[in-house]
């Protein structure tokens, strides 16, 4: 990234920070609906406010109450005597628009819209939602909502319970976001019973304006903060979401549930890529992952990590020991492990003869280390000390089953006083599965354990520390320089062929864009007749490709012909013109290519994704690549480190590295092509779906040999605007 576009990128993250700064850091706010009745939501939000109690001033504002909970009420919002930075709106939806028109004339920076009735009901709410942002603009006051329950911070200093939820979590530090009102009622409740401590909630709602790209550049730089939660129905702007998570996760873990698994956003294609791609949750994971955001596939499992890294160090390696006195369930637990890529290795020599000594001769001290039932609190500890110290475990998980309920307190006191005094650090998680749930020496300690009801949860959530450690050691990767772009000539070749209504281009059209961008082609002619074709194929070389130019997938038309001599390639164009026409298909002409030989077949492609912008795909080439699906993904623009990560993650690398002594191909020819689709989708955005397949990886260098792509008008309200990889980082 430029230092332009780094510095631009500051300024807005600084930005974003600041507007959400003005809300959750209020010192002076309004309920504008608070209500005589505690049971309704203005009634239930002004409570909370004063019952933390707050540490600014709150006033109720009530045009029918003279009190509201024994605090003196003011008619409206211009009745207030003192400033008021923050206000939260509890009204009917019909007079949402004059109060928000009032609490800009007043000054109010900060706007909480509690009321429902907006975009969530259809186009008359999206049109009172789109009023309401433009009162919001024409006063410079910053909108969360409408329809969300609103926002808290712990900060014993602050106190502010802006939500009408009766639970009030402990002060802690993680942040969390939800974009639904009623599942962030469910966890602030959940937050409550767990013990797992807040730094700040924020329910977005609608997320008319504050979003939780917004959340996240404040969360990044807020001291309180150590894990960022994020429950998301949807992403408003992926590109700025993935700079920011970027930048933030390599000191602050984010956690994230997304909804929409399924295929439902499929759309209509017609190339292998947008096939590939068509389930929009398969860009959302490659974005998540490309940018080390940890998604977990339920909020249990968010939780269940949102504690380990909120209280443990994220683990340096992959290695973990296993402690427990039930063989069964270090064995569960074990398999989990492994099957999550978590590895369960061997322990030293000098710890297997430490337990020895203690450990009775029944007791197996592999790993898991299996203690037996009769264990005692002194086992654990000895135990616990040794395995900690061996050099080739990252992490350690111990597993207590009582076999009678009073023996639980003092293991657990002793595994408190032994994880306290250990010499190194590395994330130790515990799973109590008593009757009684987690002792109470363990619940409230303040070495902050974390501990799991079953050894397979315990499992899940060291593997997405262990992914997201994994990710921090990583190299960032930069933009590079392409050499032999000529990004203007692109951008004519296309606006050519929209002129002329096209949506696939023509061969020539596929030909002119690749150049300008400097992807390597095969040699090939474009002719028109069959005896055009034979003389191209004297020009070219010995042994010759044949192809129809107009087919989507030549090979399903027959409209291929390999290893051909020149003398052969009239009578076959004349075969596949009889082919095409029985099928109702004229060939536009034919494509005489040179034979490439000693290749691996690949796939590089790109699509347009409605949500995410241009996507980019790698995977094995040919005929077979939907069927195999051995594809790897990532959001332009790419880095140098996103194109090679793409290609040794695939299942059929090794058929690019030398598989069962074949010559070893030119991986970086193909990282390269890779990152010159990258750029050519992301710079212009009328490119709705390429297809190269396939480009041949050779032992030296590689080459496309067929290509298509399909453009289509860019949408004048597109999101995701052409950029180059020196500004890409600054770019909404």
């Amino acid at each position: 990234m430029s230092e332009t576009g780094a510095a631009d990128d500051e300024r807005e993250a600084a930005a974003a920070a600041s507007a959400v700064r003005s809300f959750l850091e209020a010192r002076s706010c309004a309920v504008i609906g608070a209500s005589r009745d505690p049971s309704s939501i203005g009634g239930r939000l002004f409570r909370n406010l004063v019952t933390q109690p707050f540490g600014g001033v709150v006033y109720p504002v009530n045009p029918k109450a003279a009190v509201v909970q024994g605090v003196a009420a003011y008619p409206s919002i211009d009745d207030v005597p003192g400033e008021v930075e923050l206000a939260f709106v509890a009204v009917p939806s019909a007079h949402v628009l004059e109060v928000a028109d009032a609490c800009g004339r007043k000054g109010v920076q900060a706007l909480v819209v509690i009321s429902a009735g907006f975009a969530e009901v259809g186009p008359e709410g999206a049109e009172r939602q789109r009023e309401l942002m433009s009162v919001c603009r024409s006063h410079g006051m910053r909108l969360i909502g409408p329809n969300c329950m609103g926002i808290a911070n712990t900060d014993p200093e602050l106190c502010l319970n802006g939500t009408f939820v009766s639970a009030w979590p402990p002060e802690g530090r993680v942040g969390f976001m939800s974009q639904s009102g009623a599942l962030g009622l469910a966890v602030m409740n959940q937050a409550a019973a767990m013990g797992m401590g807040l730094s700040s909630f924020v329910s977005v709602g609608n997320k008319a304006d504050i979003s939780g790209n917004d959340l996240l550049a404040y969360w990044g730089e807020d001291p309180r903060t150590d894990v960022v939660l994020l429950y998301l129905e949807s992403l408003g702007n992926p590109r700025r979401f993935g700079t920011y998570a970027r930048r933030i996760g390599r000191r602050k873990p984010i956690v994230a549930v997304k909804g929409g698994r399924s295929a439902a956003g499929a759309r209509a294609t017609s190339s292998h890529t947008g096939a590939l791609l068509a389930a929009n949750d398969t860009v959302a994971d490659a974005l998540f992952r490309q940018h080390g955001v940890i998604r977990t596939d339920t909020l249990e499992e968010m939780f269940d990590v949102a504690t380990l890294l909120a209280n443990q160090p994220v683990p340096t390696g992959d290695r973990v020991a296993i402690v427990t006195n039930a063989g069964g369930l270090g064995i569960q637990c074990a398999d989990t492990c492994e099957a999550r890529g978590v590895h369960v290795p061997e322990l030293s020599s000098d710890t297997v003869a430490t337990l020895r000594d203690f450990l009775p001769v029944e007791a197996s001290v592999g790993n898991p280390v299996d203690m037996i039932a009769s264990a005692s609190a002194q086992d654990y500890a000895r135990t616990i000390a040794a395995v900690a110290e061996d050099p080739g475990i990252d992490a350690l998980i111990v597993i207590y089953i009582p076999p009678l309920e009073q023996d639980a307190p003092p293991i657990a006191r002793a595994l408190i006083e032994t994880v306290g005094g250990l010499r190194r650090s590395l994330p130790v998680l515990t799973c109590f599965m008593s009757a009684r749930g987690v002792p109470d020496e363990l619940r409230r300690a303040d070495l902050g354990i974390p501990s799991y009801a079953y050894p397979e949860q315990a499992a899940i959530a060291l593997a997405h520390a262990t992914d997201h450690g994994r990710w921090r050691t990583k190299p960032e990767g930069s933009f590079p320089d392409l050499p032999g772009i000529r990004q203007g000539e692109a951008g004519a070749t296309l606006a050519a062929a929209l002129e002329h209504d096209a949506s696939w281009l023509a061969p020539d059209e596929v030909g002119a864009l690749l150049d300008a961008y400097a992807v390597p082609r095969v040699r090939e002619e474009l002719v028109t007749t069959p005896e055009e074709a034979a003389e191209a194929a004297a020009r070219i070389g010995d042994r010759v490709v044949l192809k129809a130019a107009g087919p989507v997938h030549k090979t399903e038309a027959s409209a291929v012909r390999l290893d051909l001599a020149p003398e052969q390639v009239a009578e076959e164009a004349v075969d596949i013109a009889r082919g095409l026409a029985d099928r109702g298909d004229a060939p536009a002409g034919f494509i005489v290519q040179e034979l490439v030989r000693d290749g691996t077949e690949m796939l590089v492609g790109a699509a347009a994704d409605p949500v995410f912008g241009p996507v980019v795909a790698v995977g094995a080439g040919g005929v077979t690549v939907e069927l195999t699906r051995d594809v790897a993904v990532r959001v332009a623009p790419l880095t140098d480190r996103d194109a090679d990560e793409m290609v040794r993650e695939l299942a059929t690398f090794p058929l690019l590295d030398g598989f069962r002594g074949a010559a070893k191909k030119d991986v970086s020819a193909l990282v390269d092509v890779i990152l010159r689709v990258g750029a050519l989708a992301d710079r212009h955005p009328e490119i709705a779906e390429m297809d190269l397949n396939p480009v041949m990886v050779l032992p030296r260098g590689a080459v496309v040999v067929d290509a298509r792509i399909r453009v289509r008008p860019v949408p004048a309200d597109a999101s995701h605007a052409p950029a180059s990889p020196a500004d890409a980082g600054s770019r909404g």
